[in-house]
Protein backbone atom coordinates (compact mmCIF):
# COMPACT_ATOMS: atom_id res chain seq x y z
CA UNK A 1 0.00 0.00 0.00
CA UNK A 2 1.55 3.66 -1.35
CA UNK A 3 2.22 5.68 2.27
CA UNK A 4 0.15 8.09 1.34
CA UNK A 5 -3.43 6.36 1.06
CA UNK A 6 -5.24 5.99 3.93
CA UNK A 7 -7.55 2.90 5.09
CA UNK A 8 -10.97 3.22 5.08
CA UNK A 9 -11.00 2.68 9.00
CA UNK A 10 -8.46 5.92 9.13
CA UNK A 11 -10.72 8.18 6.38
CA UNK A 12 -14.04 7.23 8.70
CA UNK A 13 -12.41 8.03 11.89
CA UNK A 14 -11.11 11.60 10.59
CA UNK A 15 -14.50 11.79 9.16
CA UNK A 16 -16.46 11.28 12.78
CA UNK A 17 -13.67 13.68 14.27
CA UNK A 18 -14.83 16.68 11.68
CA UNK A 19 -18.32 15.64 12.27
CA UNK A 20 -18.40 15.64 15.84
CA UNK A 21 -16.30 19.01 16.05
CA UNK A 22 -18.33 20.82 13.61
CA UNK A 23 -21.82 19.57 15.57
CA UNK A 24 -20.54 20.26 19.01
CA UNK A 25 -17.56 22.63 18.81
CA UNK A 26 -15.45 19.99 20.97
CA UNK A 27 -13.39 17.45 19.28
CA UNK A 28 -12.97 13.88 20.96
CA UNK A 29 -9.14 13.20 22.06
CA UNK A 30 -9.66 9.88 19.99
CA UNK A 31 -11.35 8.40 17.57
CA UNK A 32 -11.82 4.38 17.43
CA UNK A 33 -13.55 2.76 14.14
CA UNK A 34 -13.30 -0.90 13.70
CA UNK A 35 -14.76 -1.59 10.43
CA UNK A 36 -15.97 -5.70 9.85
CA UNK A 37 -18.83 -7.84 8.41
CA UNK A 38 -21.21 -5.07 7.21
CA UNK A 39 -20.62 -2.68 10.69
CA UNK A 40 -18.57 0.26 11.61
CA UNK A 41 -18.41 0.79 14.61
CA UNK A 42 -17.04 4.42 15.72
CA UNK A 43 -16.02 5.10 19.12
CA UNK A 44 -15.36 8.82 20.13
CA UNK A 45 -13.18 9.20 23.26
CA UNK A 46 -13.30 12.42 25.64
CA UNK A 47 -16.13 13.53 23.45
CA UNK A 48 -18.11 15.55 25.87
CA UNK A 49 -17.01 19.36 27.17
CA UNK A 50 -15.82 19.93 30.73
CA UNK A 51 -19.28 21.66 31.17
CA UNK A 52 -21.51 18.54 29.79
CA UNK A 53 -18.69 16.39 31.82
CA UNK A 54 -19.42 18.45 34.71
CA UNK A 55 -23.42 18.17 34.16
CA UNK A 56 -22.85 14.44 34.20
CA UNK A 57 -21.68 14.09 37.68
CA UNK A 58 -25.69 13.56 39.05
CA UNK A 59 -28.08 11.09 37.37
CA UNK A 60 -30.78 13.38 36.03
CA UNK A 61 -27.90 15.78 34.41
CA UNK A 62 -26.20 12.22 33.01
CA UNK A 63 -29.53 10.88 31.26
CA UNK A 64 -29.89 14.74 29.80
CA UNK A 65 -26.34 14.98 28.53
CA UNK A 66 -27.18 11.42 27.06
CA UNK A 67 -30.77 12.51 25.54
CA UNK A 68 -28.86 15.66 24.13
CA UNK A 69 -26.26 13.63 21.99
CA UNK A 70 -29.17 11.09 21.20
CA UNK A 71 -31.27 14.04 19.43
CA UNK A 72 -28.10 15.64 18.36
CA UNK A 73 -26.99 12.26 16.17
CA UNK A 74 -30.22 11.74 14.95
CA UNK A 75 -30.63 15.21 13.26
CA UNK A 76 -27.26 15.68 12.69
CA UNK A 77 -26.16 12.39 11.02
CA UNK A 78 -27.44 12.25 7.64
CA UNK A 79 -24.78 14.07 6.32
CA UNK A 80 -22.40 11.39 8.02
CA UNK A 81 -24.22 8.60 7.12
CA UNK A 82 -23.13 9.81 3.04
CA UNK A 83 -19.72 10.20 4.02
CA UNK A 84 -19.78 7.37 5.59
CA UNK A 85 -21.25 5.86 1.84
CA UNK A 86 -18.51 7.99 -0.01
CA UNK A 87 -15.65 6.23 1.86
CA UNK A 88 -17.01 2.70 2.00
CA UNK A 89 -19.05 2.78 -1.38
CA UNK A 90 -21.90 0.89 1.13
CA UNK A 91 -25.05 3.04 2.26
CA UNK A 92 -26.40 2.43 5.71
CA UNK A 93 -29.31 1.31 6.87
CA UNK A 94 -29.50 1.91 10.44
CA UNK A 95 -27.68 4.09 12.97
CA UNK A 96 -27.58 4.60 16.81
CA UNK A 97 -25.35 6.81 19.16
CA UNK A 98 -24.90 6.00 22.92
CA UNK A 99 -22.90 8.38 25.19
CA UNK A 100 -21.23 7.02 28.13
CA UNK A 101 -21.43 10.13 30.41
CA UNK A 102 -19.08 9.07 33.17
CA UNK A 103 -16.00 8.68 30.87
CA UNK A 104 -17.41 10.79 27.91
CA UNK A 105 -17.30 8.25 25.44
CA UNK A 106 -19.66 8.66 22.59
CA UNK A 107 -20.28 5.37 20.66
CA UNK A 108 -22.17 5.04 17.08
CA UNK A 109 -22.98 1.63 16.14
CA UNK A 110 -23.97 1.41 12.38
CA UNK A 111 -25.84 -1.97 12.16
CA UNK A 112 -27.33 -3.78 9.30
CA UNK A 113 -30.48 -5.00 11.57
CA UNK A 114 -28.10 -7.21 13.42
CA UNK A 115 -28.05 -6.39 17.42
CA UNK A 116 -24.83 -4.76 18.44
CA UNK A 117 -23.10 -5.49 21.85
CA UNK A 118 -20.21 -3.05 22.80
CA UNK A 119 -18.18 -3.49 25.88
CA UNK A 120 -15.54 -0.86 26.81
CA UNK A 121 -12.73 -2.79 28.71
CA UNK A 122 -10.76 -0.90 31.33
CA UNK A 123 -7.23 -1.16 28.97
CA UNK A 124 -6.35 -1.95 25.51
CA UNK A 125 -6.23 -5.60 23.65
CA UNK A 126 -4.27 -6.32 20.30
CA UNK A 127 -7.11 -5.98 17.50
CA UNK A 128 -8.60 -9.25 17.11
CA UNK A 129 -12.00 -10.96 15.20
CA UNK A 130 -13.69 -13.85 15.22
CA UNK A 131 -17.24 -14.65 13.59
CA UNK A 132 -19.54 -17.39 14.14
CA UNK A 133 -21.88 -18.57 11.46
Amino acid sequence: MNGNMKTMAQEVAQAARKFQEERTGHAPTAVTVVISEGMVIITLHGALTPAERALAAEPEGAAKVQEFHRHLFANASSEFRKEIKRITGVEVKEAAAEVQTRTGTVIHAFTNGTVVQVFQLDGNLVTDSFTID
